[in-house]
Order: C-alpha cells, then structure tokens, then sequence
C-alpha cells in the first residue's frame, strides 16, 4: 500500500473492508451481471457512501445487511448508485448511418406485417433511443398503416425518469446540426427556460421501461434492430454469451444488432455475422 492509499483510507468517513467489497461485488454481479473489477473500489465506496448518509446508516456492515436482507426499495437504489450512464446524441454516428440505409430496406421486407420494432437495451438518459427516433423519422418519415415502435429500457429507474422527460441542458446537445435542432428539439419558456424538449413526435414512437437485462424479459419481439452499446463491456464472458444468444432469440431472423466501440463478438457468439464496425446481423 502506497502512501496515498493510506492516506486515502484514513480520511474515510466509513469503514470499508475487503470483506464489504467482496460482498458488494457479489450483489451488483447477481443484480446486474456487472462484473467489477478490484479497480472498481473506489467508485463503489464513493457512491454507496452517499446512500448511508441518506439512510441515516454509520457503518458499511449495517448497509451490506440491508442489501444481503433483500430490502427491494434500497436494492433499487444500489443499482441505480453503482450502475454508470455515459451517452450523448448520435453517439458512434457510422451505427446511425448503417441504420438510415437499411430503414426503407426493413419496410420493404416487412410489407406483410407493416410493422417495425427497434430496441434500445441500455437507453440511459434516452440520447440513444432518441436518435434512433429521429433516424427513423427522417429516413421513412410516418409511413401510414404502419406500426413502428421504439422500445428503450434500463435498470436504473432515474435515468429512465429523465429520459421519459425528454428534457436536456442545450451542451447535451452540441453535436447535433441546426436543422436537427429546429426541427426536433423545443425551446424550454418560463421555468423551463434554458433547456431543449424533445418534440412530441419523437416521444409518442418511443416506450420507455425499466429492465434488467440479467432477469426475464416481458418482450413480444420479434425486434428488427437492436442497440446494445456500452453495455457488456461490464460483464464477464459467460455472461455475454447468455445474453447475446437471449438477444439472437428476439431479433427477426436477419435482424440487425449494434454494439460499442470496444465491444465484440468474438468467441462470445456464432448466432451472428459482422457487417463492418462493430454492427451484426443474426444468422437466419
């Protein structure tokens, strides 16, 4: 132990032990699947502190108590605590664009059901599942007697309320063009002044719910695109292969699937074929 970390350990307001990590661990990869690596201490330490000063609890061992007890209410909490949500509009923009050129291809092949379902599974904020809105709209617009739906879901219900909202700080908005602005974005008046409102529009194609992706899914699929981005870098390797074969099982066979920048599917899954830059599309 450096110096530093010493000292880190002596200005701590809480006791916190191999022991408390260790279990906490346990519980975020049981709730989540994240798995947290040992750099990951710290994080857990500074974000589970906030909670017990808001419960009122002086120790980590009367909190672990608590989590390993199975209180619902605060095992919310401790997801939405320990869970990161970094997202911006038009994130890795090339999976946009792929997304624009294969629209007016899914409404041709879906003539007979004349419906069109995209999932964000790890919506965050809703910046995702907004741009997937928006790039539906300007690629096949309102076809009339159609069905498309965006589903956009996520484990942690306080970035679901914000993204449910649609409201945003006009930097979270910097990347986007002054057409797209005008057109899709509201500006806020009285005491909402100062921010962006997503447009009606977007918001009505757009379900927003919490899930878990580590728990039963209560989906009807079968889904035509699928973002997951960003998401299972968290996981181990088992864990991805569980899940990228429950997201093969929903998506329509030849559905598309995007994920991060970092993420791949090698030796994860064979149920799918890479499209270039990190988009797949399930193997019928």
């Amino acid at each position: 132990m450096n110096a530093h970390t010493a000292a880190a350990k002596l200005e701590r307001e809480f006791a916190f032990n191999d022991k408390h990590f260790e279990l906490l661990r346990v519980c975020v990869r049981e709730h989540t699947g994240i798995a947290l690596s040992d750099g990951k201490r710290e994080l857990v330490y500074g974000r589970l502190s906030r909670r017990l000063r808001n419960l009122g609890i002086d120790n980590f061992d009367a909190y672990c108590s608590l989590i390993t007890a199975g209180d619902k209410e605060e095992i919310g909490h401790f997801v939405n605590a320990i869970t990161t949500n970094l997202t911006a509009f038009f994130r890795e923009s090339h999976h946009f664009d792929r997304l624009a050129a294969l629209l007016p291809r899914l409404i041709e092949m879906n003539q007979g059901t004349r419906r069109l379902r995209l999932w964000s599974a790890g919506c965050s904020t809703g910046e995702e599942a907004y741009s997937i809105a928006i790039t539906v709209r300007e690629a096949i617009g309102d076809p009339p007697g159609w069905d498309v739906k965006v589903l956009a879901t996520d484990i942690d219900s306080n970035v679901l309320a914000a993204a449910a909202n649609g409201v945003y700080h006009p930097q979270r908005a910097d990347g986007l063009s002054r057409e797209r602005l005008s057109r899709w974005f509201l500006r806020g008046q009285g005491k909402n002044a100062g921010t962006l409102r997503v447009v009606p529009d977007l918001q009505d194609l757009i379900t927003f719910r919490q899930l878990n992706l580590m728990q039963p899914w209560p989906l009807r699929g079968p889904f035509d695109v699928l973002f997951c981005r960003n998401v299972v870098i968290y996981f181990g390797k088992e864990t991805q292969r569980m899940l990228f074969n429950r997201f093969a099982d929903v998506l329509a066979p030849g559905g598309h699937l995007f994920i991060g920048h970092s993420e791949s599917l090698f030796k994860v899954s064979e149920r799918f074929k890479l499209l270039g830059k990190t988009a797949y599309q399930r193997i019928s």
